[in-house]
C-alpha cells in the first residue's frame, strides 16, 4: 500500500528526508574554488549530475545557509568564474566529509584538512592530488532557485568542463572508465554512504 503525501503539508526538513532517502545513490562532487581574498575552499555536494555532453557540462545545487546567505562555493564560482570538480571515491571520502564542517569563509578547508593540491591546466583554481578524476570548469551560469522570490534557498551552478584529468588506471584506451578502479562513493541519507556494489548490464531496445 502506498503512502500519499503532499509536500506542501511538510516542513522543509521533512521534504529533505524524503528526497535524500529516496533519490539514491547520489554521486558526490568534491569542489575546490577560490575566494576573492585568495582562500582556497573545498566542499562536497551530492546534488550533482551531468547535464550535457555537447559541450560537456555538469550541475551542482549548492544549498544556501539560513537567511539566504550564499555558501563559499557559489560565491567563489561567481566571483572567479571557475571551479574544479573532483569525483569522490573511497580514498578521499573521509577528507571530503571533513571539509563539510562549518568554518568561516577565510578559513581554507584544504589547509585545515591537509589536502595536497596540484596546479590546473586551464583554470586558476588548484585541483586536489587525492582524486582519480577531476574536471576543470568555467562557470557557465548560476541560477538562484527555491525559497521565496526575494530569498532563494539554493544556487544551481552550471559548469562547462574545460579540461579532464583522469587516472591512467581508471581511463581505458577505448575511452571508457573502469568503475572498479575509480571506486566511486555515493551519498545516501543521514550519515550513510554507499560503495559501488554489484554491477549488471541491460541492452537498450532498438
Amino acid at each position: 500500500m502506498m503512502k500519499s503525501i503532499d509536500p506542501a503539508d511538510l516542513e522543509m526538513k521533512e521534504n529533505y528526508k524524503i528526497l535524500t532517502g529516496t533519490i539514491v545513490p547520489r554521486p558526490i562532487a568534491f569542489v575546490t574554488s577560490l575566494a576573492e581574498d585568495g582562500t582556497l575552499n573545498a566542499a562536497p555536494f551530492s546534488y550533482f549530475n551531468i547535464i550535457s555532453a555537447d559541450p560537456p557540462m555538469v550541475s551542482i545545487a549548492v544549498q544556501r545557509n539560513p537567511g539566504g546567505e550564499r555558501k563559499d562555493t557559489a560565491r567563489n564560482a561567481e566571483y572567479k568564474g571557475e571551479f574544479v570538480v573532483h569525483i569522490t571515491d573511497e580514498d578521499n571520502v573521509e577528507k571530503a566529509n571533513e571539509t563539510s564542517a562549518g568554518v568561516p569563509a577565510d578559513v581554507s578547508e584544504v589547509e585545515m584538512t591537509g589536502l595536497e593540491t596540484v596546479e590546473s591546466t586551464k583554470v586558476s583554481v588548484p585541483g586536489l592530488v587525492n582524486a582519480k578524476v577531476r574536471f576543470e570548469c568555467a562557470t557557465e551560469t548560476i541560477i538562484p532557485l527555491g525559497g521565496t522570490k526575494g530569498e532563494p534557498s539554493c544556487d544551481l551552478l552550471i559548469g562547462r568542463i574545460l579540461h579532464y584529468h583522469l587516472d591512467q588506471e581508471v581511463y581505458q584506451d577505448n575511452g571508457h572508465t573502469d568503475y572498479r578502479k575509480l571506486k566511486p562513493v555515493s551519498r545516501l541519507a543521514g550519515n550513510d554512504y554507499g560503495k559501488l556494489g554489484e554491477l549488471f548490464a541491460l541492452k537498450r531496445p532498438k
